[in-house]
């Protein structure tokens, strides 16, 4: 009968132990899961900083392409302004 009583007391006790076990399986997945909660977030932020940094050397370099756009403009009125001139220049002499 002794060894009756000590198994039921174990099988008690076994069943008891399992949703405490359970519990800390939980438990450690739970800090686990916002671990890599706080490492994605962290992630997404440094990406977003990445990303504008990105953008901004971007117009900046787009800036910069549309400057030299505008003087290779401006330089290629002025000489078809100087071009244009010597032309003039020339007929003034031949009328003189």
């Amino acid at each position: 009968m002794n060894r009756i009583v000590v198994g039921v007391i174990r099988d008690v006790e076994t069943v008891i132990a399992r949703p405490t076990d359970t519990s800390a399986r939980l438990g450690a997945g739970k800090y686990l899961v916002e671990g890599q909660r706080m490492f994605l977030g962290a992630l997404v932020k440094t990406n977003e900083r990445a990303i504008g940094a990105l953008v901004d050397a971007d117009i900046e370099a787009g800036a910069s392409r549309m400057k030299a756009l505008q003087a290779q403009r401006d330089l290629a009125a002025q000489a078809l302004s100087i071009a244009n001139a010597a032309p003039q220049a020339i007929l003034t002499l031949f009328r003189s």
